[in-house]
């Protein structure tokens, strides 16, 4: 099994940055794609952003030009960064791994808990 822990969640004003992080752990064979989604109070879950291996980046228009994904491959890390923070942008974020555990061929799609990202003055 594919585990992801994810921090960096918490409370920042408007305007101010926060970095979250999701490391992948357990029995990975190899992992073709990393992501962010949120989930904002009366919203549906949305994609914030992705990554591959081969770092190419998918991002929503909502946060072009102000989050920032990235990943360490040999720590199955991924990375986002998030600056110029909108009330908006307050929602649990989930990270999201589509991951080879056993080797066999078989991807399969793993999420974390989520963690809470609140923007408020």
């Amino acid at each position: 099994q594919v585990r992801l822990v994810e921090s960096g969640g918490g409370l920042v004003q408007p305007g101010g940055s926060l970095r979250l992080s999701c490391a992948a752990s357990g029995s990975i064979f190899s992992i073709s794609a990393m992501g962010w989604y949120r989930q904002a109070p009366g919203k549906q879950r949305e994609l914030v952003a992705t990554i591959t291996n081969r770092g190419s980046t998918n991002y929503a228009d909502s946060v072009k030009g102000r989050f920032t994904i990235s990943r360490d491959n040999s720590r199955n890390t991924v990375y986002l960064q998030m600056n110029s923070l909108k009330p908006e942008d307050t929602a649990v974020y989930y990270c999201n791994a589509d991951a080879d555990s056993r080797g066999w061929g078989r991807v399969r799609d793993y999420w974390g808990q989520g963690t809470q990202v609140t923007v408020s003055s």
